[in-house]
């Protein structure tokens, strides 16, 4: 962990986060702030910037304003080296797992320890053979991706995460693609980590499910904006028709501006 975090510290400090794609604004002055040993779920609809969020947090991208610091860091604020050094406190599990096809499961796995360590092979198989446990992928080492299910190659993806032992874990959209029973294990299986690694983890999905079962708090986006942080009964009892519009998957309705759909298709002042 950085020496200059403090454990009873936020994990996580977003103030005024605002960023542009071009002229379109995406994240419009997002503010939260995330306690050690916290499940945060980031969610909301298509479009809502939670997936640029993520970005930002793993420090991919550079804000056009505010401040984000992780784990006692500004991470804007890093250079290469203290950049890479960063990356080696949080573990990330992306979307569709991003095992490399050509390794086998064992090798996805330990691929971590190779890059950031100088390590014997033996402590290396050991290492990752404990996280491959921890997941229910004992004995599955040798097989490759192309063998695995969709729940596995999960699993096998977390292992990877957490196999350098992070103290904060990012979860892109965990549920993705699963049916609901291997969905509720995954669920299961996040709370579990949370409880026996003493965790930090930021999980960002649109699956209301998931959501209520593993959050202790939950940040709703919508347009770029933090319309709510709250519990799960706190977002249920809300009354802000964006927030009600996601709960009960009410459409929004979209308003077309003749004129600027004329101008970008023409490029034109109209």
């Amino acid at each position: 962990m950085s020496r200059d975090y403090e454990p009873n510290k936020p994990v996580i400090e977003v103030h005024g986060l605002t960023t542009y794609y071009g002229k379109r604004r995406i994240l419009d002055g997002v503010d939260f702030v995330v306690q050690p040993g916290e499940i945060r779920v980031i969610m909301g609809g298509s479009g809502s910037g939670k997936s640029t969020l993520l970005r930002h947090l793993l420090g991919l991208h550079t804000p056009a304003a505010g401040i984000i610091r992780i784990l006692g860091k500004d991470i804007s604020r890093l250079g290469a080296r203290e950049m890479l050094a960063f990356r080696r406190e949080i573990g990330v599990s992306f979307q569709g797992g991003a095992l490399f096809t050509s390794m086998t499961v064992g090798e996805n796995v330990a691929l971590p320890l190779r890059e950031h360590w100088k390590l014997d092979e033996n402590t290396i198989r050991i290492m990752s053979g404990l996280k491959l446990e921890v997941v229910s992928l004992g004995g599955f080492q040798d097989l490759m991706p192309s063998q695995l299910s969709g729940g596995m190659i999960k699993r096998a993806a977390l292992a990877r995460a957490i196999v350098m032992d992070p103290k904060l874990l990012f979860f892109d959209e965990p549920s993705a693609g699963l049916d609901p029973v291997v969905s509720a294990e995954l669920d299961e299986l996040i709370l579990k980590l949370r409880d026996a690694m003493r965790m930090t983890i930021i999980v960002v999905t649109h699956e209301l499910e998931s959501a209520f079962k593993i959050a202790d708090r939950i940040t709703v986006l919508d347009q770029g904006k933090n319309l709510l942080t709250g519990t799960m009964t706190e977002v249920k009892a809300s009354d802000n028709d964006r927030v009600r519009s996601l709960l009960n998957r009410i459409p929004r309705e979209i308003e077309v501006n003749v004129d600027e759909y004329l101008q970008r298709l023409t490029g034109e002042e109209v």
